[in-house]
């Protein structure tokens, strides 16, 4: 099954009802989405078969379409964070071996400058004489284990890893979404305030299959005014938002909407305070998941019901040991903890969580050593430490990763060490996160030696995303370390307590 299908299936439904919205505009039809899709995909059949497509913008609405039309294709949809620096972005196209890029005005200016890459402007000329192109055919034969989507997401070393997803992972998580969260129909909505290249983007199947409308932020980007104004104006609106996001929606003091009805948090850590004040200003409409990109958005949640109370206990909401938590296996989900020896723990025991199931990555593009560390005897081996309690509720206790997750996306400090340590005047440096109650985490970098503020952050901007750059610096002596040499990174971290 190719997931064009999805589409296709809504257009023949829904017709005539919206489908795609740039703030209170309407800018398609199913009907006319479904057109448009596959004059897109007409134009991009003589890339052949399996092609990697990349599209690097702002949320967008042509993000939508892009994304059937690829398919359409029978081609690979490879989204790009518009967070990244162009550099970032090019070893991405380059890794994937990307046929074309498709990227927004600003964003192909700045990449058309370290590139070699192909590049069309989203909304050109050049663009919307694609959309005129004879119709491709609505693909029958797809094979479902055929590469859909490849997922970049940085490894250890911080060097993008693709998790290749094939249209039955992305069914899979499609299914599941359905089953465990939501049940939106044509009379919802799905606001994409978070970014439409991970998390956002990923739950564009389920809400197309059932036929409810994509609503895009006129800013293209986050604003909670924004977006709850956007809830005034849509029916049932759901989202999928970072805990970060769903603080700053707490913080502007305004009632829920009527229209807002499910909010699916994750991509970081949800302190159970922040949870708390949430759920207190409006209600029980929050989901949790926990995921990875190689198991997108579907390892383990939390459903509304579990945010609340038992009868037995009586009102409120659930205990901290539930909220805390990152939930219960999603359906489709075969989740476990491994112990030393890679046995399975005891109820209560902190191992490794590991998952399998149709909705778990095939590999990585290119990169067969990473695919075996990663994947063994079938088993998605997250890098995450946690725990079961008896009635299968798991609970993170560490990341065996030095990520740092600040604002919902993924930071990883020997990318900034590395070029930290570029600069004359630092001998030796050591980057971790501290906690943060709006971002969530926010990355401090430790210095050994007399380089300034100043000259570090030039030279990072240079080098990667402004998002990465430090908040800020502490300058020290000596960098704690083990007898191997090793820095040790829970020890800064206690610095920071």
């Amino acid at each position: 099954m190719n997931l064009f299908a999805l589409l296709d299936q809504a257009a023949t439904r829904h017709g005539d009802r919206g489908a795609v919205y740039h703030g209170d505009q309407q800018v398609h039809t199913w009907s006319a989405l479904r057109e448009r899709a596959l004059r897109l995909a007409g134009s991009l059949q003589e890339l052949g078969p399996g092609a990697r497509i990349a599209v690097a913008s702002e949320n967008s609405p042509q993000i939508v379409e892009l994304m059937f039309a690829i398919w359409a294709a029978e081609c690979v949809f490879v989204p790009l964070n518009y967070k990244l620096h162009p550099r970032e972005m090019d070893q991405i196209l380059d890794d994937a071996g990307a046929a074309v890029v498709f990227a927004s005005a600003e964003i192909a200016s700045a990449l058309s400058e370290v590139t070699s890459v192909p590049i069309e402007t989203i909304g050109a000329v050049g663009y919307e004489q694609r959309c005129t192109s004879d119709m491709a055919a609505v693909p029958r034969a797809t094979d479902p284990a055929d590469l859909a989507w490849l997922f970049y997401t940085s490894g250890t070393t911080g060097r993008s890893k693709g998790a290749m997803l094939s249209h039955r992972n992305l069914l899979a998580m499609t299914l599941s979404h359905l089953a465990d969260f939501d049940s939106p129909d044509e009379n919802s909505s799905l606001i994409h305030g978070a970014p439409m290249s991970h998390g956002s983007g990923l739950y564009v199947p389920p809400y197309v299959l059932r036929g409810a409308r994509q609503v895009v932020p006129a800013s293209g980007a986050f604003d909670p005014d924004e977006f709850l104004d956007l809830c005034d104006l849509h029916p049932r609106c759901s989202a999928f938002l970072a805990p970060t996001m769903v603080s700053r929606l707490v913080q502007t003091d305004r009632d829920r909407p009527a229209n807002l009805a499910t909010i699916v948090y994750g991509g970081g850590p949800m302190y159970v305070d922040s949870l708390k004040k949430a759920l207190a200003a409006f209600g029980p409409i929050f989901v949790q998941l926990y995921g990875q990109g190689e198991a997108p958005m579907t390892i383990t949640g939390l459903r509304r019901a579990d945010h609340v109370a038992t009868q037995a206990a009586g009102a409120g909401w659930a205990p901290d040991e539930v909220l805390g938590s990152v939930g219960y296996a999603r359906s489709g989900a075969d989740v476990a903890v491994l112990g030393p020896g890679g046995t399975p723990a005891a109820v209560g025991e902190i191992g490794e969580i590991v998952c399998r199931g149709d909705v778990v990555m095939s590999g990585y593009w290119n990169n067969p050593a990473a695919t075996l560390a990663t994947l063994r005897d079938g088993w998605l081996h997250t890098g995450d430490l946690g725990s079961f309690d008896g009635n299968g509720l798991l609970t993170l206790r560490d990341r065996s990763k030095d990520v740092v997750i600040s604002g919902g996306s993924n930071i990883y400090p020997r990318e900034i060490e590395e070029v930290l340590l570029e600069h004359p005047g630092v001998v030796e440096a050591g980057v971790v996160g501290a906690p943060d109650e709006e971002w969530g985490e926010v990355v401090v970098a430790f210095i050994v030696g007399d380089a300034t503020p100043e000259d570090l952050d030039k030279l990072l901007l240079q080098r990667i995303a402004r998002f990465k750059r430090p908040k800020r610096y502490a300058f020290v002596d000596e960098l704690p370390k083990n007898s191997y040499g090793k820095v040790l990174k829970r020890q800064l971290r206690e610095q920071l307590s």
